[in-house]
């Protein structure tokens, strides 16, 4: 105890020149973590953080983006709050991470402005997208009638949707593309081989670290264990991957076999888009309800908003998008379409700035951890 004691102390006072607070506070526990170890199964943080001696701030980010935030090591942690050390790796790691996406974001304004105030944004994007292409569905004299077989190019010609996507989409691809790389350059983690990029894939895909380290899955605030947050982060991880395969089909369809929508029920964009739809709205209702009833001790409640906006936004796209495809032939298709369009954009334009980039920078973390692993400790020790 009196050992751990003066570690901590030691911490303090060489973490207080580190870059920011946040920073600093991470490296300190972290530090008391590698003294203690009790849980070094629990997941690649663990391990990862053994190969260290100190935690300068490339290497504090690195570990931040690794956590999953499943809570297992701050229930099982002697030195929690309220203990004196007040050691919480799940808060202190998802305050670094803020601080990774916010600084590879640009423009960094904006990015700040979701941080504070994501479910107003979020709100606020929807409704200024939506008027305005309601306005341009007027201005195009479909406003409030029903389109023969629920044409969406007779609302919005083709043109003029692929003007107002594409750019946005190779900002948001450009904008992620770059600050990955820069992150990973950070990282200085080398070339993976192929063993080391199917590792880091698999545990991407499957979401292997919100299992607890122990296949239990997360802790709820009463300690027990439930697998709720990977199977509803399954659920839109998936069902947003297959929305976005039956945009690629049907622009296959619409450009390479020269056949426009609207596509029948049966068909290859239907299937995908209705079932990735689904998955979207019924994963997205289940992460809110599991992010309300969260023990608070597990993650940033700074941030709680941006969070939220980012869940509110994908249950938006899921549901307008299932209820435009029940109601397509119906007066209320402009407005429908206006919505749905609307969402869909404002989610892309807040992609870099939110919790989607997490998944980017999290992928990053993971390829470095599945070529760190393959390699000799001794060759680690004084990487930090």
């Amino acid at each position: 105890m009196h050992e751990l004691e003066q570690l901590a102390r030691e911490a303090a006072a060489l973490t207080r020149g580190m870059p920011t607070i946040e920073v600093g506070d991470a490296a300190r526990m972290l530090r008391i973590c590698n003294a203690c170890r009790y849980c070094e199964g629990y997941c690649a943080v663990f391990p990862a953080m053994t190969r260290r001696l100190e935690f300068p701030s490339a290497d504090v980010h690195y570990l931040a983006n690794l956590c999953h935030g499943c809570g297992a090591c701050l229930h099982a942690c002697q030195y929690a709050p309220p203990h004196e050390f007040g050691v919480n790796i799940p808060r202190a790691l998802a305050r670094v991470r803020v601080q990774t996406w916010a600084a590879h974001a640009w423009p960094a304004s904006f990015g700040a402005l979701y941080r504070r105030n994501g479910i107003v944004v979020a709100l606020a994007l929807v409704a200024a997208l939506t008027l305005f292409l309601v306005l341009a569905a007027a201005s195009q004299g479909t406003w409030r009638h029903a389109v023969a077989g629920g044409d969406f190019y007779a609302v919005f010609p083709h043109r003029l949707m692929v003007g107002l996507f594409l750019p946005v989409f190779v900002f948001v691809v450009c904008v992620l593309a770059v600050g990955a790389r820069r992150f990973y350059r950070a990282l200085d983690a080398g070339t993976p081989g192929a063993s080391a990029a199917a590792a880091a894939a698999h545990d991407v895909l499957t979401l292997k670290y919100l299992d607890g380290g122990h296949g239990d899955g997360c802790n709820e605030a009463d300690d027990a264990f439930t697998l709720a947050r990977r199977r509803a982060h399954h659920l839109v991880f998936y069902g947003f991957m297959l929305c976005f395969a039956a945009t690629c089909v049907a622009t296959l369809y619409h450009y390479a076999w020269q056949q426009p929508a609207p596509y029948a029920w049966s068909s290859a964009p239907k299937l995908l888009g209705g079932s990735g739809g689904i998955a979207l709205a019924v994963g997205s209702a289940w992460l809110w309800w599991l992010h309300r009833r969260r023990d608070p001790l597990h993650g940033n409640p700074a941030h709680a908003g941006m969070d939220r906006g980012f869940i509110a936004l994908l249950f938006g796209v899921a549901t307008s998008g299932l209820v435009l495809a029940l109601a397509r032939t119906t007066p209320a298709l402009p407005l429908l379409l206006s919505l749905h369009l609307g969402a869909v954009l404002a989610l892309f334009v807040t992609l870099p700035y939110g919790k989607f980039a997490h998944g980017v920078y999290r992928t990053a973390a993971l390829l470095k951890w599945a070529i760190e692993k393959r390699r000799p400790v001794r060759l680690e020790i004084g990487d930090g």
